[in-house]
């Protein structure tokens, strides 16, 4: 053969092994990509998860995901942001926490990446309530992988046994608990909430806090929780429990209080949204059919804010991250409405973020029985339920350390929440 032919005979034989190649990469341009993502134990994470090996297949991308409880998740972020190890690609929290993030130079802007990489990425489908919560400045920081509010649940059957009708006012909650807990001879609890301290306790308290016309801060931008409205709260919220709550309840987190009440041993929860999935679903509850679902009640006619929440949680993009496209790439795919519709055969999660998913006929199919409930107290949410400042971690710590006291009668309400006080107005003032 000669030296030309062979030549050109080289040239075409490395051009048909390597195009098919070429394809392939320009097709996943990010194959081979390693993302550590931090999550927090929720049923939206579960069905991430599950679903993270079809996103591997489209993109090539390997996602390591560690997940942590909720009241674990903030303080770890913190520890690795602060210290610039870059561990984490994609992490997630509540969009209450975006204010400190974004001033620290903790999370990045994600406009140029959701130009630049749209494939998953449908901002029209998000409720815009919650889409919203993630822009600073007119930046968007986050997407919105979950959101709820809280509403009070009820057992229907239990109300109609004693005579008892729906709580309006925080005096009914306590008035319907302590006639469970004495009719059924102490068999049944009246109520159970989250008792353990930290997010977990306040995130509940907070619904009476605001309901009894408190609020965390004031409009001058001082501690509020020295105020005679919130020490009424916390009293109510703390007697309430020691008296007719369960057993242990001062350990008690989401998990904790959320299963009792689907084992039918307490007969009334306030709690967030997405619960309503866990009694609704047959296959881990004893009460389906017979929860009905209430706005959080209020004591106060003069209320600074709505006393349900409106708690948004988010995926954002860590500043410190190497592969910030892939990182984004991930993000929007696990927040788009093809995974959130997916997620509902895989875990109960009713707390999505998107339009289609919530307005899907699966979704009124598994979740009708709360579905207005849910809507109502979303509508009414308020999104200073928990405090957006950037020592909101600082306030609520120093809070669940007032609400854990109240609860375990070593302080009176008043004087946890003065100490709770002084401890946020320094925080505000740094």
């Amino acid at each position: 053969m000669k030296k030309r032919q062979f030549l050109a005979l080289t040239i075409a034989l490395s051009a048909s092994i390597t195009l098919p190649a070429l394809a392939q990469d320009a097709a996943q341009p990010y194959a081979g990509t390693q993302l550590a993502v931090l999550m927090e134990g929720h049923p939206t994470t579960d069905g991430i998860q599950a679903l993270i090996p079809e996103f591997t297949k489209e993109t090539g991308i390997e996602v390591q995901l560690e997940v942590v409880p909720e009241s674990d998740i903030t303080a770890k972020m913190l520890l690795e942001f602060s210290s610039g190890s870059g561990r984490y690609d994609v992490v997630q929290n509540n969009i209450i926490y975006i204010p400190g993030f974004v001033k620290a130079g903790y999370i990045d802007p994600l406009d140029e990446l959701a130009q630049k990489l749209p494939k998953y990425l449908d901002k029209a489908d998000f409720v815009p309530g919650y889409l919203n919560t993630n822009i600073v400045d007119g930046k968007l920081y986050g997407l919105p992988v979950y959101g709820e509010s809280t509403f009070l649940m009820y057992r229907k059957d239990l109300f109609d046994q004693y005579g008892l009708t729906p709580p309006k006012t925080f005096d009914d909650v306590t008035a319907a608990a302590k006639t469970i807990k004495e009719k059924s001879n102490s068999e049944i609890t009246g109520i159970t909430m989250r008792g353990a301290q930290g997010i977990q306790n306040v995130y509940v308290w907070a619904g009476w806090l605001w309901g009894y016309g408190g609020e965390f801060i004031s409009s001058d931008g001082k501690s509020a929780l020295g105020s005679d409205e919130a020490a009424k709260s916390l009293d109510a919220f703390a007697n309430v429990l020691r008296n007719y709550g369960p057993v242990g309840v001062a350990n008690f987190g989401w998990e904790e209080n959320r299963v009792l009440f689907q084992q039918g041993k307490a007969g009334m929860t306030m709690d967030a949204t997405v619960n309503g999935a866990f009694n609704e679903d047959p296959s881990v509850s004893s009460v389906v059919g017979k929860v009905g679902y209430v706005p959080v009640p209020s004591q106060s006619d003069k209320l600074k804010g709505g006393s349900s929440s409106l708690a948004v949680h988010s995926l954002y993009v860590a500043s410190a991250s190497k592969q910030k496209e892939a990182a984004f790439l991930f993000a929007s795919w696990a927040t788009a409405k093809e995974q959130q519709i997916k997620s509902f055969g895989i875990a109960p999660n009713s707390g999505v973020t998107s339009q289609a998913a919530l307005n899907s006929e699966e979704f009124n199919k598994r979740y009708g029985a709360f579905k207005e409930a849910m809507l109502a107290s979303i509508a009414k949410g308020n999104p200073q339920y928990l405090p957006t400042v950037e020592a909101a971690n600082e306030i609520i710590n120093n809070a669940g350390i007032a609400v854990s006291k109240a609860l375990a009668g070593t302080a009176s309400a008043k004087d946890a929440l003065a100490e709770a006080n002084s401890a946020n107005d320094a925080a505000l003032g740094r």
